[in-house]
C-alpha cells in the first residue's frame, strides 16, 4: 500500500531496506492538540512586546526553539539578534500566557497508535522543540507507561534545533538506530525538514491550519491528514516498513 513511498526512500539513501524499531515522535500537534494555545500566546506575548506576530506565524516556526523564533522576530523588525534579556522575557510571557490557557488535550488517535506501537514492540522517542516543562509533563499523565527520559530529546538537549537535523540525529543517537530502523512523525514544516535532512523516512500529519503541499515541499515521504487516520493504517505501513 506504500511501497511506492518507501520504495523512493529507499532508493533516495541507498538502503537495501527498512527493518522498523522505533518511531520518533514530535510532540505539539502530534501527541498534544496543543497548537491553538501556542499560537495565542506567541501572538500575545509578541503583540504586547510591539512585534507584528500574527496567529498563524506559529505553525511556520512550530519545531523552532523559542529562542530562535525571537531572534527572527527581532532580526525581522529591529535588524538585529535579540539581547539574552529580550528572550527571556518574550519567552517567560510566552509561557505564562500558555499556562494560563485551557488544558491542552492528546491528539485524537495518538494513544491509539502508541498502543499498537507497544504491541508490535516499536520504540517511541520523543523529539521536541520544546521547553514547556508543563506539557512534557503530560506525557506521564496521558501516556503512562510510554516515553521514558534516556529517549528523549527537548530544547534543553540541542544547540540548534529544527530545522536543523540536530535534533532527530540525538534522537537516532539515543536509540540507537540505523536511519533505516526508524520513521519521524511530524506536523510542522520545520520539523519535517529537520528529519528528513537527518536522513528519517518522514510521515506528516497535518492536523493544522497549513496546505498539504507545504508539508509535502518540506520533505515529507507520506502524508496523513489526521493521528487518527495514521492509526487506522498502521499495520499496513508498519509491515511495508519492515520488509
Amino acid at each position: 500500500m506504500f511501497e511506492k513511498e518507501r520504495d523512493k526512500y529507499l532508493n533516495r539513501h541507498g538502503f537495501e531496506g527498512m527493518h522498523l524499531k522505533a518511531v520518533l515522535f514530535d510532540m505539539d500537534g502530534v501527541l498534544f492538540d496543543s497548537m491553538k494555545n501556542h499560537s495565542e500566546a506567541w501572538h500575545i506575548a509578541m503583540t504586547k512586546m510591539g512585534f507584528h506576530f500574527p496567529k498563524s506565524e506559529a505553525y511556520m516556526h512550530e519545531g523552532r526553539t523559542g529562542s530562535g523564533t525571537i531572534n527572527i522576530v527581532t532580526q525581522r523588525e529591529l535588524n538585529r539578534d535579540a539581547t539574552e534579556e529580550e528572550k527571556e522575557q518574550i519567552y517567560k510571557i510566552k509561557s505564562d500566557i500558555f499556562n494560563s490557557l485551557h488544558d491542552v488535550e492528546p491528539m485524537p488517535g495518538a494513544m491509539d497508535l502508541l498502543n499498537k506501537l507497544k504491541t508490535d514492540h516499536v520504540t517511541p522517542i520523543l523529539v521536541t522543540g520544546s521547553a514547556q516543562k508543563t506539557l512534557i509533563n503530560r506525557l506521564n499523565l496521558h501516556f503512562p507507561n510510554t516515553f521514558v527520559p534516556e529517549l528523549m530529546v527537548t530544547a534543553y538537549d540541542v544547540k540548534y534545533g529544527k530545522p536543523n537535523p540536530e535534533p532527530y540525529l540525538i534522537g537516532k543517537r539515543k536509540g540507537n538506530l540505523e536511519l533505516y530502523e526508524g520513521i519521524v512523525i511530524e506536523n510542522a514544516p520545520l520539523g519535517i525538514e529537520s528529519a528528513s535532512n537527518a536522513g528519517f523516512f518522514t510521515v506528516a500529519v497535518n492536523t493544522g491550519p497549513l496546505e498539504d503541499r507545504i508539508l509535502i515541499d518540506s520533505g515529507a515521504d507520506l502524508l496523513f491528514h489526521s493521528m487518527q487516520e495514521l492509526a487506522d493504517h498502521w499495520e499496513a505501513l508498519r509491515k511495508c516498513l519492515q520488509q
